[in-house]
């Protein structure tokens, strides 16, 4: 994982060279002012006073050095982790858009919100944490044990005895919270989720006296996200003292065995003074990565998160095609199935055939599969067998974009997007001229209540469009299909949120659209479908009857029953 996490530093040798050489300038400084210590020390013991300045000096200079050293670190290090995050979240968004609808409608959009937010948060922090602690703490680990060597080869063994015995106590302890910070990380995703469903549906909640239940349920996952942290913590929290014990057993040994040196006369004073620093810092390394265990556990945590979701299945590539023909719009299912569920098919061998410029209307009782029918159509998803054919020419010939830039959609729920209403109505077209975007809203009967805004087509919508009636964000979306002017329609209960006089309106406009287009309506309200050239009724996913509205009518069978309920 780590060697994952600094793939990102490429592109960034510059500062990952600055860095290195930063960290190692400053770790070597460091290191070295031990020995000047050592002769300070050496100075005191002799009352040499001239001597003592001169190390005192040095050492102010070697200090003054190593510190601006340490502040280019840091900064390298800030921006390497930035950068390194940045580009994550980049790679990141760019593989939102090759997922499948599968991947989105099974998971919480909190929870991959999160991904993006709290646990990039966590890699960028550790990223700036380690990266200038690697580097540091490999010269420093290097230039104090050969320091150490230089001084008294026994008590450096001394010293690297002790090491493998930090090593194995923090790697065990470690070992055990990382599961813990895993759980952390998930529950961190789930309260996400929660929350944004909640503040996204709130009206709804107080609507229905749910705010109790709501809270309750908070709670519960509050609760769960505190047993995990609060297990996560005790067991990180052990490394930092286990290894701070072994490190003063240490200087208890080199205590011990550089008083028997002196004895004997084979070290002086200064010499142990210097060496129980450089322990110190040969052990300082270590001792910081379990200080920072937390932030490394946590972002090890959370960059699993996130290469899970890097790593989840993209959508089937597109094969290598030619330039698509031209066509005017003949659309053919040809033994269709397909199941959500594996085991479970919805569709089984369906066909039919929708005309060029023809009206299909689609009806049916709920989860019938009329939105599948149209999933399949714009490859949402993919059959599980069959062909879906456009002239002629198999849907997966041609590649998604182009296939569906020949769609214009209306669907019953309303999607908008943080901006003006003119970006809104040109979301599929931005090079649109401010003309063809309001003769698009006059064909949607749009324009006379965006003139009424204060800005007019400059209004900003807020997030969803809250700021806006359901019946004018379906307006808005109806002039974003007029403008893209599609060979094809998909309109699903596009008036649904309008008045009725407002319907009718809109009904001329829409019948006005798909004249000359093969458009697909799928309809609740099947007085809206007259007209239609062909209705197909659905029914757990088989076409059960087929015809035109009089013809179905004088079956007097499923699609006259689901009519004739409509008027008693």
């Amino acid at each position: 994982m780590l060697g994952r996490l600094f793939r990102y530093f490429k592109g960034n040798t510059r500062l990952l060279a600055a860095a290195f050489v930063s960290a190692a300038a400053a770790s070597l400084l460091n290191t070295s002012g031990t020995l000047f210590i050592g002769k300070a020390v050496d100075a005191i013991s002799a009352a040499d006073f001239s001597a003592l300045l001169k190390n005192i000096l040095l050492l102010a200079l070697i200090y003054s050095f190593a510190a601006l050293f340490q502040w280019i670190l840091i900064r390298c290090s800030n921006r390497l982790s930035y950068r390194s995050a940045a580009a994550i979240r980049a790679e990141l968004f760019a593989k939102l858009n090759k997922l499948p609808l599968a991947y989105f409608d099974s998971r919480a959009d909190g929870d991959t919100v999160s991904r993006f937010t709290n646990d990039l948060d966590s890699v960028s922090e550790a990223l700036n944490l380690s990266i200038g602690g690697l580097f540091s703490g490999l010269v420093t680990v290097a230039s104090a044990l050969v320091f150490m060597l230089g001084l008294n080869f026994w008590l450096a063994l001394i010293v690297l005895g002790f090491t493998p015995i930090t090593f194995i106590v923090a790697n065990l302890v470690a070992k055990s919270s990382r599961a813990a910070f895993l759980e952390q990380q998930n529950v961190v995703g789930e309260i996400s989720g929660f929350v944004s469903e909640n503040v996204g549906n709130e009206k709804i909640i107080r609507a229905l006296g749910c705010e109790d239940e709501s809270k309750r349920r908070f709670g519960l996952m509050n609760e769960k996200f505190h047993r995990a942290n609060m297990r996560a913590q005790f067991a990180s929290s052990l490394i930092n003292p286990t290894a701070r014990t072994v490190e003063h057993f240490c200087y208890i040994a080199i205590a011990l065995a550089g008083g028997l040196f002196a004895l004997d006369g084979k070290i002086n004073v200064g010499a142990i003074a210097s060496f129980v620093i450089f322990s110190s810092q040969f052990a300082k390394p270590f001792n910081e990565v379990s200080s920072i265990s937390v932030s490394i556990q946590t972002a090890a945590a959370a960059a699993g998160r996130v290469f899970a979701l890097m790593d989840a299945k993209e959508e089937s590539p597109d094969p290598p095609y030619g330039k698509s023909r031209k066509g005017n719009g003949r659309v053919e299912f040809r033994n269709v199935s397909f199941s959500y569920i594996p085991g479970k098919p919805l569709i089984k061998n369906l066909s039919f055939l929708a005309k060029a410029g023809s009206l299909t209307a689609i009806v049916g009782p709920t989860g019938a599969g009329k939105t599948t029918l149209v999933n399949l159509l714009m490859r949402f998803y993919e059959p599980d067998s069959g062909e879906i054919l456009i002239d002629g020419e198999n849907i997966k010939s041609v590649s998604r974009d182009e296939l569906r830039r020949r769609f214009g959609m209306v669907l019953q729920d309303s999607a908008l997007f943080s901006g003006t209403i003119a970006e809104n109505i040109a979301y599929a077209k931005p090079e649109a001229a401010a003309e063809e975007i309001a003769a698009a809203a006059k064909a949607a009967h749009a324009h006379h209540f965006i003139r009424r805004l204060e800005n007019g087509y400059d209004s900003q919508v807020l997030e969803g469009g809250e700021n806006l009636s359901g019946g004018q964000k379906q307006l808005i979306t109806i002039a974003r299909a007029v403008l893209a002017d599609a060979k094809m329609l998909i309109l699903d209960e596009a008036t649904s949120a309008v008045d009725a006089l407002t319907e009718i309106r809109i009904q001329k406009a829409l019948n006005k659209m798909m004249r000359d287009r093969t458009s697909f309506v799928i309809a609740h309200r099947l007085s809206t479908i007259v007209s239609a050239d062909n209705i197909l009724v659905l029914d757990r996913g088989d076409i059960v009857e087929q015809g035109t509205h009089w013809e179905l009518l004088a079956k007097n069978g499923f699609y006259a029953a689901l009519y004739y309920s409509q008027f008693e």
